[in-house]
């Protein structure tokens, strides 16, 4: 297939930045029939990511298996404000020794623990999710870190060890509501996990369960990092202060991003 062919095929399927995702299936097949094979798939409304096998994220390529939840553009504000308060020196090596501890819970791919480690350098990387799917393909991308994924609910899986000791615990969380679940658009409602959606009635049952636990974990001036919508910022930050930690609300109307920070005093 020429560029324009390819294209046409995704303009036809409803793909509003064809040209640019053309370039990039071009790029990443190595034959005519695979290149057919990549745009057939992705017309068919498999998300492009699937598609390629990668997602790019703060200038890295994560690796992304069919079914794994796609990390957002927006969530790199996430990221950002971690590496602002590791930068600080405000609570990250707590109690850790020359490496910051990291934690990324509800990891998807492992997107934003790479990210973090790739930013800051060393660290004492750990990353958890229930979806085995997830875990194999975190696995794959945190392992230049020398990061460690584990499977299971939230904390449970983690190390003893970890209890106190962590600086920074980023929770990605899932907080769209049971019932706005089916208004999401195909690629995120078909074709990725509906735990990594799902966060129940309100959005915020996941996040309340980190929350309660996350001051066993922190350490002494460590840092919970998690994205919310705008909607649910009030409640979140209930949640937050009512585990003991002190919260801030930082934003990024570019991005449309809303980060609720938690601090253990």
């Amino acid at each position: 297939m020429s560029s324009p062919a390819v294209v046409a095929a995704l303009r036809a399927a409803g793909c509003v930045f064809a040209e640019d995702e053309a370039e990039l299936l071009l790029s990443a097949a190595r034959t005519p029939a695979e290149l057919s094979a990549m745009v057939e798939r992705r017309a068919s409304g498999l998300p492009l990511e699937h598609v390629l096998g990668w997602a790019g994220f703060r200038g890295l390529r994560i690796a992304v298996d069919p079914g794994v939840f796609v990390p957002r553009r927006r969530t790199e504000f996430l990221v950002e404000r971690a590496i602002a308060l590791a930068g600080d020196g405000d609570g990250t090596g707590a109690g850790t020794g020359p490496r910051p501890v990291v934690v990324d819970l509800c990891c998807g791919s492992g997107a934003l623990g790479a990210a973090l480690a790739a930013a800051l350098g060393p660290v004492e990387l750990h990353a958890a999710d229930i979806d085995p799917a997830a875990v194999r393909c975190a696995r794959r991308n945190v392992a230049a870190a020398g990061g460690t994924v584990y499977e299971g609910d939230l904390y449970d899986p983690l190390p003893a060890a970890l209890r106190g000791r962590v600086g920074i615990l980023l929770a990605n969380v899932p907080y769209v509501p049971t019932e706005e679940v089916g208004l999401l658009p195909a690629e995120a409602r078909v074709h990725e996990a509906r735990v990594a959606l799902d966060g129940g009635r309100d959005g915020l049952d996941v996040l309340r369960r980190v929350t309660a636990e996350a001051a066993e974990w922190l350490a002494p001036g460590g840092h919970l990092l998690f994205e919310t919508s705008e909607g649910q910022v009030a409640a979140a930050r209930g949640a937050v202060e009512r585990a003991g930690l002190v919260a801030r609300v930082v934003e990024d109307e570019e991005l449309y991003a809303t980060v609720v920070v938690g601090t253990r005093p």
